[in-house]
């Protein structure tokens, strides 16, 4: 690999000196890994399963690793929303799974992180590249190559002076100098006030691995453990310096390497499906996308969205519960799992093989992960039961009034029998209901 001269980019440290700015900006970033980990599953669905789809027995090996590896860093950009959570539950604020629908130019963050779906290819992890990229390195050099230093000043947006009483949104170059603008701020809360004075969040809040899995979920209740969440969350990402190669950053480098070089092996060789973000309506937030016009495809594309509202709609009952018992909430975390791995995903790579509509020949629809304007919490926990049980049964009616080929039907029949099981066992104890 080509050796050039790397950029150390001298960065305009984010002013954080009051709570409301800190929960602004963890509410920013916490829609960020909410948009990058939809970025990666979008590229997730798209790859091709089988030598079916013109991949050589080779060529299906290194695809099914790529597949594994992309659904791995989504999984833990899963993980890093759940710890901005955390941080921002420990402050007293609550969980946001709020963010604008793709695709976002510039418009709602700075702009080196434009917001669009793509299915895999080299212009995609090159776009990952960018946004996993070390805070020591150019988007140019964290695609192409690797490097030594010398101090290059880039210039930012000037951050706020810290005199504003409303929060200000303020430039951050990579996703690193976000969480340790975050991480000062902590630092500076805690000096003004005292630990006990800015984690006022109930620990109970706290999600932690006993509801997901995730071994490195910390619960978030003083400035260690707060500093250790992020820590984590930027590590992942970027990776340590001089420790990148388990990184995201460091996996997606490998994986465009690899790719680089079965494409100049085979100039033919294409790992995903032609797939383009569809919507079968325009959201209110976005004023171009991609209308589907297929009426199968349609049904499928709503079925998706449904069920990726009804995963936001369990997540945030697992983050904001009141009178759910221990036991009640890992039953509504592992619905949400169940949700997710049975039926949102499968619908999602379903979706890759459907055609958008004649006016897109030769393309295929991919899910829009669309935020419906009337998406809401569920708080109150009876009400919030007997909702999603609703919606679940609801989404498995739908699935058997969808007619198609035996490939539709499969997905479709494997889907409703889920929504029906997961619906079946949010029963609370008799007494309870």
């Amino acid at each position: 690999m080509q050796k050039q001269t790397e950029a150390i980019l001298i960065e305009p440290t984010l002013v954080i000196e009051d709570r409301e700015e800190l929960i602004f900006l963890l509410s920013e970033a916490a829609a960020l890994e909410h948009m990058v980990m939809c970025e990666y599953l979008f590229a997730h669905f798209s790859l091709k399963q089988d030598t079916s789809e013109g991949l050589t027995p080779e060529q299906l090996v290194a695809v099914k690793r790529w597949k594994k590896i992309v659904s791995e860093v989504a999984g833990q950009e899963m993980l890093h929303l759940t710890l901005a959570s955390n941080l921002l539950t420990a402050l007293g604020a609550a969980p946001s799974f709020e963010r604008p629908n793709f695709p976002q130019r510039a418009k709602y963050y700075p702009d080196s992180f434009p917001m669009a779906l793509m299915p895999f290819s080299e212009t995609a992890l090159e776009y990952f590249l960018v946004l996993e990229r070390p805070e020591d390195l150019t988007p140019q050099d964290a695609v192409l190559f690797e490097t030594n230093t010398q101090e290059q000043h880039v210039p930012f947006l000037a951050a706020t002076n810290g005199n504003s009483i409303t929060p200000v949104s303020q430039d951050f170059a990579t996703v690193g100098h976000l969480y340790r603008g975050i991480e000062n701020g902590f630092r500076t809360l805690v000096e003004k006030y005292g630990e006990s004075k800015v984690f006022i969040g109930p620990p109970s809040a706290q999600v932690t691995s006993q509801y997901y899995a995730w071994p490195d979920l910390v619960a978030v209740t003083d400035l260690a453990s707060a500093i250790k969440a992020i820590e984590t969350i930027v590590e992942q990402g970027e990776g340590s310096r001089g420790h990148r190669e388990d990184s995201h950053y460091g996996k997606f480098l490998d994986v465009l390497t690899e790719y680089r070089s079965l494409k100049q092996q085979d100039p033919d060789f294409e790992p995903a499906r032609p797939a383009i973000p569809a919507f079968v309506k325009l959201p209110a937030d976005i004023t171009d996308a991609t209308l589907i016009t297929d009426p199968l495809t349609a049904d499928i594309a709503a079925l998706f969205n449904v069920s990726y509202e009804i995963i936001l709609q369990m997540l945030t009952c697992v983050y904001i519960h009141d009178y759910e018992t221990d036991n009640e909430i890992k039953l509504l975390s592992r619905t949400s799992v169940g949700t997710m791995f049975m039926i949102n995903l499968p619908l999602g790579e379903l979706l890759t093989t459907l055609p958008v509509g004649p006016e897109y020949p030769g393309k295929t629809a991919g899910a829009s992960f669309e935020i419906f304007r009337t998406s809401y919490i569920l708080p109150h926990r009876d009400a919030a039961w007997a909702i999603l049980r609703e919606r679940l049964l609801e989404m498995a009616d739908y699935c058997d009034r969808i007619s198609g080929p035996p490939s539709v039907h499969s997905v479709l029949a494997a889907a409703g029998q889920a929504a029906r099981r997961l619906a079946g066992g949010l029963v609370l104890p008799k007494g309870e209901n």
